[in-house]
C-alpha cells in the first residue's frame, strides 16, 4: 500500500496574506488541507478562499492560548490570561495553569464547541480538528476536544506526535527536538482515548516536521519528503504565508519564514511527487477511504 500524506497549513484566517498563500498553494497542488482559526482577523477572507478551493480540506485550528475566545468571557474564565479578555499568551503559561489544575475541562469543551460551530455556521464542512501550539498533546485537553468533535460530526483529529524517523532527521534546534521528544511520552495516552480506540475518530500515524517549525526550508523539506516510509499515513504540518504588513499586526513568531515555507512547498512537493515511490496526497476527509 502506498504511503499517504496530508499537506496541512496551520493559521488559516490569521492574515489575508496567509490566506492568499494557502489558496495559491492549493491551486498549485502542493497543499491539500488547512486549519482555520475561528477568531483569526482574516476569518471571512479565509472562508471565501476555502469556497474558491473546494478540493482543499478545511479543519478547525482550535485556539486555547495566544488568541481571543469566541465564547462569552465569563463562561470560560479558567482559560483566560491576566487581562481577563484573551487566552494565556504562551504555551508555557498555559501548561503551568494546566498542571496546577486551573483549567476546567467543561470550559475547554464550551470554547471548542463555539469555535467549531463558527466554522460550520459559515458553511465550512470541517474535516478535522487540531490545536494551536498542539495543546491537545495533553490528555485533559484532548479528552473534551474529542467529545466535542464527535458531537459536531467531525471524524478526524491531528496526531500531535512526531514519529521517530522524522525526529531523527535532526531538524530544528536541539532544544525544540528535546521538547518534542519528551512530549512523545504522552503518545500512548493519546492513543488510549476511547474515540481513537473504537475508530469513531480517525488520525494519522504521526505529524512530521513539528521539530522543524520555523526552519522548514527547501533542503529540510526535501529531506523529510524523501524519508517518508513506503507505508502509513502522515501529516506534514507547515506555516506558509506572506510576510506583509498584516502579519506585522498580529502576534506570531513565524514571520519571514512563512515566505520560506511557501517557496519550499512550491519547489519540493512537485519534485517529490515525480518519484516512483511518491506518497498519495490526501486530506483528513479522505482518511476513511481505502
Amino acid at each position: 500500500m502506498t504511503a499517504r500524506l496530508i499537506l496541512n497549513a496551520d493559521d488559516f484566517g490569521l492574515t489575508a496574506g496567509i490566506n492568499r498563500a494557502i489558496g495559491e498553494l492549493a491551486s498549485a497542488g502542493v497543499l491539500t488541507s488547512a486549519t482555520l482559526m475561528a477568531t483569526g482577523p482574516a476569518f471571512d477572507d479565509a472562508v471565501a478562499v476555502a469556497r474558491a478551493h473546494p478540493s482543499l480540506g478545511v479543519g478547525c485550528h482550535i485556539v486555547l492560548t495566544d488568541g481571543t475566545p469566541v465564547s462569552p468571557r465569563e463562561t470560560i474564565s479558567s482559560l483566560l490570561g491576566p487581562d481577563g479578555k484573551s487566552f494565556r499568551p504562551s504555551l508555557l503559561d498555559f501548561l503551568q495553569a494546566l498542571l496546577r489544575g486551573h483549567i476546567q475541562q467543561d470550559e475547554v469543551a464550551r470554547e471548542a464547541l463555539a469555535q467549531i460551530e463558527k466554522l460550520q455556521h459559515a458553511g465550512i464542512a470541517v474535516t478535522h480538528i487540531d490545536t494551536h501550539k498542539h495543546t491537545h498533546l495533553f490528555p485533559s485537553i484532548a479528552r473534551p476536544l474529542l467529545e466535542v468533535a464527535e458531537r459536531t460530526s467531525i471524524r478526524a483529529v491531528r496526531n500531535p506526535f512526531e514519529p521517530g524517523w522524522s525526529l531523527a532527521l535532526n531538524h530544528g534546534s536541539g532544544l525544540r527536538r528535546l521538547g518534542v521528544g519528551l512530549l512523545g511520552g504522552l503518545r500512548s495516552r493519546f492513543a488510549a482515548h476511547p474515540q481513537l480506540r473504537n475508530g469513531s475518530m480517525r488520525t494519522t500515524d504521526g505529524t512530521i516536521a513539528i521539530s522543524a517549525t520555523g526552519q522548514l526550508d527547501s533542503a529540510s523539506l526535501a529531506q523529510v519528503l524523501a524519508a517518508i516510509p513506503p507505508h502509513g499515513t502522515y501529516e506534514l504540518c507547515c506555516h506558509p504565508g506572506y510576510n506583509d504588513r498584516d502579519l506585522d499586526r498580529v502576534t506570531t513568531r513565524l514571520r519571514a519564514h512563512r515566505d520560506v515555507e511557501r517557496a519550499a512547498l512550491l519547489s519540493e512537493v512537485p519534485r517529490a511527487l515525480r518519484r516512483i515511490d511518491a506518497p498519495l496526497l490526501i486530506h483528513y476527509g479522505n482518511l476513511g477511504a481505502t
